[in-house]
């Protein structure tokens, strides 16, 4: 969602612009403060799914697929631009006359994209290790992970001063996406006495664990009570919380490969075990080039304390660790992406 929203806000109002999305979920409430129309068809999974849900999503998929063909009807598009997602399947089979980019948020594609990426004009990936899942590369185009314009607008300084953080304690930020993650919000709780004692936290919870987080932040007192900055999400204030950071701890999802590199921001890295191996692929490709570190998340809850101690007391390392993500970093990534999407806007009209 957000490398799509970059891309359109890289365009600055060069192109029309439909949103396709899904029924449920976040997605439109983020597209409409983007102020992007928006649509929505329905779809569903099939990949991994049980025997008892597959009939039922793919009468999903089918129903996606017509009501697709209509909008592409009646909004006519020049060309079709996809980040990924079930949803991005009816919809590229219903829209084949048109031309096709994706966007590869990812290291490894995700099943929808690899098909897609078949019947695909162009390309971009992430990163360099993104080649090899591909058979035909002469239309890959290494771009980077485009981020929002609005994260880079943030100096040290005004972070500090916007989020009340004192200079003389280093800064750890957690972070498990906008819906959290549980095992990262249950390590970080389970020794927040422990971790304060070293950093100043900001602790992006997610929505479904905000209750217990909440109930956590009325407990502390002293200097716990000021060195603890939770909040369930952050939407202006998240370039804020990238720059204030000595160091993060997240799961392994595609934007690592982008924000982390773009505040040159090393990680402490958690794939999240229960799905496939994307996570675990990005993480593998950042722990190889020095920029960060991954522990398991079986053992999250008794290692979290001694590396994020360990990192923190060790200003050589995190500097080593800080050069390396800043060598991958892609800050024009946006912005080559929009120009190429309208130059084959350009092309089909």
């Amino acid at each position: 969602m957000y490398p799509a929203l970059a891309v359109l806000q890289a365009m600055d109002n060069k192109a029309e612009v439909l949103w396709v999305g899904g029924e449920s979920g976040m997605e439109a409430q983020l597209v409409g403060r983007a102020n992007v129309p928006f649509s929505t068809i329905p779809a569903a999974g099939i990949h991994g799914v049980s025997l008892k849900t597959l009939p039922g999503n793919i009468i999903r998929l089918v129903r996606g697929f017509f009501a697709a063909r209509q909008i592409l009807h009646e909004f006519k598009p020049d060309v079709l631009f996809f980040t990924g997602g079930y949803l991005a399947v009816p919809m590229a089979l219903a829209g084949m006359r048109f031309p096709t980019a994706l966007h590869v948020p990812d290291i490894e594609p995700a099943l929808a994209l690899k098909m897609l990426s078949r019947f695909a004009d162009i390309i971009f990936v992430s990163a360099q290790d993104s080649f090899q899942y591909f058979n035909h590369r002469e239309h890959i185009v290494l771009t980077g992970y485009p981020t929002r314009a609005d994260l880079a607008k943030w100096t040290r300084a005004d972070a500090f001063q916007t989020l009340g953080l004192t200079k003389d304690t280093p800064v750890l930020l957690v972070c498990g996406g906008s819906k959290g993650a549980r095992s990262i919000n249950n390590a970080v709780l389970a020794n927040l006495f422990s971790l304060l004692e070293h950093a100043q936290v900001i602790h992006i919870s997610g929505e479904l664990d905000w209750p217990t987080v909440e109930a956590r932040v009325k407990e502390l007192t002293g200097i716990q009570a000021t060195r603890y900055h939770a909040s369930p999400y952050l939407h202006e204030e998240m370039g804020a919380a990238l720059a204030a950071a000595d160091l993060v701890l997240s799961r392994a999802g595609a934007s690592t490969l982008g924000e982390y590199p773009l505040f040159s921001l090393p990680a402490v890295l958690v794939p999240y075990p229960y799905a496939w191996r994307y996570q675990k692929v990005n993480a593998d490709s950042l722990v190889k080039r020095g920029a960060a570190v991954m522990l398991e998340d079986s053992k999250l809850s008794d290692q979290l304390v001694p590396t994020v101690r360990d990192l923190l007391s060790q200003p050589q390392k995190l500097a080593s660790m800080r050069e390396a993500m800043q060598r991958l970093s892609h800050p024009d990534a946006a912005a080559e992406i929009s120009r190429q999407i309208i130059a084959l806007c350009q092309e089909r009209s």
